[in-house]
């Protein structure tokens, strides 16, 4: 039924790709990863875990396509999917889904359905489909995409956000799950080189990594986040500190990621991110330094060092990804 779900998803996105080129944009992406493991003491085709949706060797596309009326734009239709190498499916291609949603421009909001983004912490507004360094989302701590609907507003003074989705990740589970966040930020960071978040969770979610289903029942979880970016000069630093509950336990993020952009239009990227967690009673870390170096317009090669204390891993991953409008 998934795959069945994902194929009509990506015969949608080629048809709108067949429509008016003034009103589409189409992308092609392809990558290459590797990874060496002290853990395994092996190259493995994945850049963190199996099991994710992160980055692996994969070809795919991203499509936008404006809906426009006679007076008006009315929405837009975003589609973005890959075809991954699955290294715990024996080298099996595994569909993947991003985006797949349409936002209606309601005037006093946008309102979208779909497969999108949470409204929560970082992640909201942190595009990590091409990145090696692991957003918050991607550590446990949200999701990076959901299904659902949401609904975003731009203020004079930033935005406001509300979603309320199925708690259950890159795959649609329906087992009495939900998730519903809020987001409410100052400053845009495009605009004013700042923005500082203030979210709010709370749901039944589900335990998933990827596609897979590592739990069989949802769990309760609720969250507090403050999230904070700034920029200055050629310098960037995000932050986001997150404290709740799970399952009655106490869950805790103090997560921070720090950017240098050196050589003529950043070309070169070096940074570092140290994350502390606490999940299941324990206080753990990971530790992680990356470098982007853009080799052309469209290919950016990338390289990454990553110690997970909780698993004993040091990891170095290698990538390179190239994006490519039609």
């Amino acid at each position: 039924m998934r795959k069945r779900s994902i194929l009509s998803v990506i015969i949608l996105g080629a048809l709108a790709a067949a429509l008016s080129a003034q009103s589409t944009l189409f992308y092609i992406e392809l990558q290459a990863v590797g990874a060496y493991s002290s853990a395994s003491a092996g190259i493995e085709l994945f850049s963190l875990m199996p099991h994710d949706a992160m980055q692996k060797p994969s070809v795919g596309f991203d499509l936008v396509h404006r809906v426009s009326g006679r007076t008006r734009d009315i929405g837009v239709l975003a589609v973005q999917a890959r075809l991954a190498y699955d290294h715990k499916g024996g080298g099996k291609l595994e569909p993947q889904l991003y985006n797949a949603y349409f936002r209606y421009k309601a005037g006093f909001a946008d309102l979208w359905a779909g497969h999108s983004r949470p409204a929560l912490g970082l992640s909201y507004g942190l595009d990590s489909h091409a990145l090696l360094l692991p957003a918050p989302a991607m550590m446990g701590f949200g999701f990076d995409r959901d299904w659902g609907l949401g609904l975003h507003r731009d203020l004079d003074w930033g935005d406001a956000a509300f979603s309320l989705t199925a708690g259950s990740g890159m795959p649609l589970y329906l087992k009495g799950n939900f998730l519903a966040a809020a987001r409410i930020s100052r400053g845009v960071t495009a605009r004013d080189n700042y923005s500082l978040g203030l979210s709010l969770a709370h749901g039944d979610i589900l335990e998933t990594m990827g596609y897979e289903l590592m739990e069989p029942e949802p769990f309760r979880w609720t969250v507090a986040s403050v999230d904070a970016t700034y920029l200055w000069r050629n310098v960037e630093n995000r932050v986001e500190v997150l404290f709740g509950q799970r399952e009655g336990e106490a869950t805790a993020l103090l997560f921070w990621r720090s950017g240098l952009s050196l050589f003529a239009e950043g070309r070169l990227k070096v940074e570092l991110q140290p994350v502390l967690t606490r999940t299941a009673g324990q206080w753990d870390y990971s530790l992680a330094s990356g470098l982007t170096y853009l080799l052309s317009a469209d290919l950016a090669g990338r390289f990454m060092v990553h110690y997970d204390h909780g698993r004993r891993d040091a990891r170095f991953v290698v990538q390179l990804y190239y994006y490519k409008g039609l």
